[in-house]
């Protein structure tokens, strides 16, 4: 019998998920099987839920968004605006988990 080969990762899943969203809450939610990622502003559900089961290798039963404005501050007198951030609440199955300390 032969090996079953190992599916390459494609390259569009590192440009969907950009990076973990390390916080207080997102920590709590990690005991409720949820992880929170920084996510492209123009990634939807399906995408985000194709990627993380690619480059992580696990199950997900649902994903959850949230795009966060970018406030108006001033430096020095002239305003400026910070970027909007999406964010992805990702669930994992029963019994998965990610570590999201190590590099992939």
């Amino acid at each position: 019998m032969a090996k079953k080969q190992a599916k390459a990762v494609e390259n569009r899943h590192y440009d969907v998920i950009l990076a973990p969203h390390i916080t207080e809450k997102s920590t709590m939610a990690s005991e409720h099987n949820a992880v929170v990622f920084r996510v492209a502003g123009d990634a939807s559900k399906p995408q985000i839920k194709e990627a993380v089961e690619a480059l992580f290798g696990v199950e997900v039963t649902k994903v959850n968004t949230i795009v966060t404005k970018g406030k108006t501050k001033r430096w020095k007198g002239q305003p400026y605006k910070r970027t909007d951030v999406k964010k992805a609440v990702v669930t994992l199955a029963e019994g998965q988990s990610i570590d999201i300390t190590s590099g992939i």
